[in-house]
């Protein structure tokens, strides 16, 4: 395996997850979001802001490749990083792509003071969260190799079920 990848909508857990998971395979934890920030200076939001999505989707694209170039990694991607077909393909074939599942309620709950990220200011929270997932869904299912249902549970369980199940899938890739 050269690297993790986790791929689902805000809110499923992807970095919270992937910061108690990363260790656990003796990989270094890369949020895809906080290294664009870092690389430009700014927020995502205002990214989006200054360039729009189409901008921001493009520096975004620019940073999963130079990423996945590396090797032993766990990376947490935006939850919009499966729009574009180019990254979705990368991911698939520098890493085990693993999709935390997770609902529009959970999402809601976890989300509930977050006032950082641009797709979730709008009027209605769970409108925007259903279109964004009925958008997604289809495509986190076509670019993972493992689909891990987020539970209500805590981050640390959480990383302990998604363990379980990857090195299970890592076994049975072994073995085939």
């Amino acid at each position: 395996m050269r690297n993790l990848v986790l791929v689902g909508p805000m809110g499923s857990g992807k970095t919270t997850v992937g910061r108690a998971l990363a260790p656990r395979f003796g990989l270094e934890f890369v949020d895809l979001d906080q290294q664009i920030e870092r690389r430009c200076g700014v927020e995502v939001g205002l990214i989006f802001e200054i360039e729009g999505e189409a901008g921001f989707r493009a520096r975004e694209s620019a940073m999963l490749d130079e990423l996945l170039r590396r090797d032993g990694i766990l990376l947490a991607t935006g939850g919009g990083s499966v729009l574009d077909p180019g990254n979705r393909e990368r991911m698939r074939a520098r890493g085990l792509v693993v999709w935390l599942q997770t609902t529009v309620d959970q999402q809601l709950k976890r989300l509930a003071r977050d006032q950082r990220r641009p797709l979730l200011q709008a009027p209605d929270r769970r409108e925007r969260l259903e279109r964004l997932a009925a958008e997604r869904e289809d495509l986190y299912r076509d670019c993972a190799h493992l689909v891990i249902r987020s539970a209500n549970t805590s981050p640390a369980k959480m990383a302990l079920r998604a363990e379980q199940e990857i090195r299970n899938q890592l076994n049975e890739s072994d073995s085939t």
